[in-house]
Parts: structure tokens; C-alpha cells; sequence
């Protein structure tokens, strides 16, 4: 979900309206999400989370449609599906280390198969290259790293009777990265005055910047004390350190949509939620944020 880090000078109604709204439909996806993989439904978990993820990368190659951008949409779904439905598999049954090669094996068909779509295409000036680099970077950047999500469920071992435990630290990025976009909103709101970006999106501040960072801070450590048990392979150093390496990231990733956004000309990545949004602007951050924990707990924790 993209977050507000706004300039108090603006229309605080429909600022105000905008993000609550916004707000509101992550916690209720990923409230039903959790739901889902806390209950024990892992296939369930799965479709949910892949659905809104192909619906995402449907939405970013509409933006590049809107743009005039050429790109392979189809050609995308479909090598995008095989990556979900084939990683979850080694994700399940293997484990994440497991399903690298699985994955590489999915880019490099993916390739041969941008190239092979290519050849039965016009070849006009730089048009081709243009193609396929549009195609792949959508496959990267949209599924590629929301595939996190799933891989920070299976990180750690599975329970003595099969149960998956992961999903306490998908609670905790996701909780991370909304308590960011909460303190950027806040903060930018009350006393934003100074612009961070103004070239990608004016009303976005210093102010709210540190305000993400101290929002994210401060949850990473609260529900480090509250759940000791669940969080058990961190540390009060690591909880703050991933308090302020994730609520860095979701800003990064909310400014990483406005650069798509603004480069192509529109407000919002799709109206899945008129009014709103689309699926695309409420996973922007954690784009960003699930792939930064699972490499910090997998190479910095070292989570067996």
C-alpha cells in the first residue's frame, strides 16, 4: 500500500479519505490472509496472495498499455502462473533453498520464450528490445518479489506435526510495513514542510520519511516483546535493526510505484477498489519489505 508521506498544505479531506481507505483494505486482505495460514490452510494462503499478485502484474502492464509501452501481457500471465503455482510447490515441499533452482529455471524458460514471441513479431528500430525488457522487468518486479511473501512462510522449520511457523514473521513484515506507511501519513500530515522527492511525488517529506522510520521502529520492537515466542530466532539488536531497514524499504517501495506511476502517466495502478486503488498500490512497500527480511533472516541470522 502506498504510503502518504504528505505536505500538510494539501486537501486534508481527500487526503485523509484516501488513505484511510486504502489502509483499511490492506488490513482486511491481509487480515483474511493470515487468517487463512494461521488456520492451518496453506493452499488456501497461497491462491489468495496469488490472485491479488497476478492481478497486481495484470494492472502494471495496463499502466505500460496506457503509456503506449510495448509488451508480451500474455506472455507474462502465463510464465508469471508457472512461477506461483510451480514455486509454492518446492516452497511446501522442499523449502525456499530448494525452490532457487526451480525459479532460475522459470526466468531462463521465460526468456526463450520473450525471445521466441519476438521473432514472430515486427521489428521496428529499438521496439524489440523494448518488448521484452518491459515484459521481464514487470515479471521481476510484481511477482518475482511478492513471491516473498510465501517464501518468509516456509523459512523456518516446520513444527513437530507438520504445521507451518513462518507465518509469524509474515505477520510482523506486514505489520512493519503498514506501521510505516501509518507514521509517513501522520507525520507528513502534521508537520511536512520539507519535500523528499518532488520530482517523483511532490507531496511526499523529510518529515514523513523519519516519521515511517520511527512508526517501524518502534512496532518491530513492540511486537518483539510481545511475541518472544513466535519471533524466537530474533534479538532486541535485530528488532531494531529490521524495525529500521524495513520501515526504509517501504518507503523505498512506495516511491518505487510513484516512479511507475508517474512515468506512465497514471494516478493509481488499477481501480480493483473504486476509488481506491488497485492491487498493485497496496503491495507497492512490501515489494520491497519481504524480500529484505528473508534475506536478512536467511543471511544475517542465518534461519536454518
Amino acid at each position: 500500500m502506498s504510503a502518504t508521506l504528505e505536505r500538510s498544505e494539501t486537501k486534508p479531506v481527500t487526503r485523509r479519505s484516501v488513505f484511510i481507505f486504502r489502509f483499511a483494505s490492506t488490513l482486511v486482505l491481509w487480515s483474511v490472509a493470515l487468517l487463512i495460514i494461521f488456520s492451518g490452510y496453506e493452499l488456501a494462503f497461497y491462491a489468495l496472495i496469488s490472485v491479488v499478485g497476478l492481478i497486481a502484474l495484470w494492472e502494471f502492464y495496463g499502466m505500460l498499455d496506457h503509456k503506449g509501452l510495448p509488451n508480451f501481457k500474455i506472455t507474462g500471465m502465463i510464465c508469471g502462473a508457472v512461477m506461483l503455482c510451480g514455486s509454492f510447490y518446492y516452497f511446501a515441499k522442499y523449502g525456499p533453498a530448494r525452490s532457487y533452482d526451480f525459479e532460475l529455471a522459470v526466468l531462463l524458460f521465460f526468456l526463450l520464450t520473450v525471445f521466441t514471441r519476438q521473432m514472430f513479431a515486427s521489428l521496428r528500430d529499438d521496439e524489440p528490445l523494448q518488448t521484452m525488457a518491459y515484459t521481464l522487468f514487470g515479471l521481476l518486479y510484481v511477482l518475482w518479489l511478492y513471491n516473498f511473501i510465501t517464501k518468509i512462510v516456509y523459512v523456518t522449520p516446520r513444527a513437530p506435526d507438520g504445521a507451518v511457523t513462518g507465518q509469524f514473521y509474515v505477520f510482523y513484515c506486514i505489520a512493519i510495513t503498514k506501521f510505516s506507511d501509518m507514521g509517513a501519513y501522520l507525520t507528513g500530515s502534521v508537520i511536512g514542510r520539507h519535500a523528499l522527492v518532488p520530482h517523483i511525488s511532490p507531496k511526499k517529506t523529510w518529515e514523513g520519511f523519519f516519521g515511517a522510520l520511527a512508526f517501524s521502529l518502534l512496532a518491530s520492537v513492540g511486537l518483539f516483546k510481545l511475541m518472544p515466542g513466535h519471533l524466537s530466532v530474533l534479538t532486541l539488536t535485530h528488532s531494531v535493526v529490521l524495525g529500521l531497514l524495513l520501515g526504509f524499504a517501504a518507503v523505498i517501495g512506495d516511491l518505487a510505484e510513484s516512479i511507475i506511476k508517474r512515468s506512465t502517466g497514471v494516478k493509481d495502478s488499477g481501480n480493483m477498489l473504486p476509488g481506491i486503488g488497485g492491487a498493485l498500490d497496496l503491495i507497492d512497500s512490501l515489494l520491497f519489505t519481504a524480500p529484505l527480511l528473508f534475506f536478512y533472516l536467511r543471511l544475517v541470522i542465518r534461519v536454518p
